[in-house]
């Protein structure tokens, strides 16, 4: 082994340039949202990016190649913290309860949504024309929607919910009204907290009209 020279030197190095391209990664991502949030998400700019991060345009490309590359990112990271946000949420609970595990679990994902409008507007509502997210970037959103059929489905196991509550009728009632609320609160009161907000405040009445319409007797009465 020549002198001078660390015999892991071919290990280290490498590491080094995948943590600083990561790093740099997610300072592009970063001043993405904060360009977004201050004009708009379908305005997003990778000449502002740049400038922002003080680099040349071409030098942004190396890390990504177009704009929709940044939204394909971006939606793959708000999926990944949505859904991490509603499992600590129901994780934490002081309950085993599999109701007001499923209302806690919503009502993170709400307050998630409000807090992070940017992210909210790519992940739930169409706002970039043609931008559709990669398999990659759609998979946590895949997993977070398994998960709400999965707490949706542990209702109707302890008898709480009516088996239809979990299939696909159920599942599209369920995001309906829970979207519905959330689009309601950020266009009408964009600036409002969760819990004073006037519409995102009356998510336990909506998910109780849910719970009585799926009801273990729906059917019988």
């Amino acid at each position: 082994m020549p002198l001078g020279f660390p015999h892991d030197m071919s290990t280290t190095a490498p590491d080094r340039r995948t943590r600083r391209r990561q790093q740099t990664i997610g300072e592009i991502l970063d001043v993405a949202i904060e360009l977004m949030e201050a004009e708009g998400v379908a305005a997003l700019s990778l000449s502002a990016v740049a400038r922002r991060l003080g680099m040349q345009p071409p030098s942004l490309y190396q890390y990504f190649p177009s704009k929709m590359a940044i939204y394909d990112a971006l939606f793959q990271r708000g999926a990944e913290l949505f859904l991490a946000a509603q499992r600590e949420a129901v994780e934490a609970a002081a309950t085993d309860d599999v109701l007001e595990l499923h209302l806690i679990g919503t009502t993170a994902y709400a307050r998630w949504s409000m807090q992070n409008p940017v992210y909210s507007q790519l992940m739930f509502w169409r706002t970039i024309p043609g931008f559709e997210p990669s398999p990659e970037a759609y998979a946590p959103a895949q997993e977070a929607l398994a998960a709400v059929r999965e707490g949706l489905q542990t209702a109707v196991d302890a008898g709480r919910l009516h088996p239809d509550a979990a299939s696909e009728e159920g599942l599209a009632v369920f995001t309906s009204i829970t979207a519905g609320v959330l689009s309601q609160q950020m266009a009408n009161e964009p600036d409002a907290s969760f819990e004073e907000g006037r519409f995102s405040r009356l998510l336990p009445v909506v998910l109780e009209m849910f719970y009585t319409h799926y009801a273990p007797d729906r059917g019988k009465r």
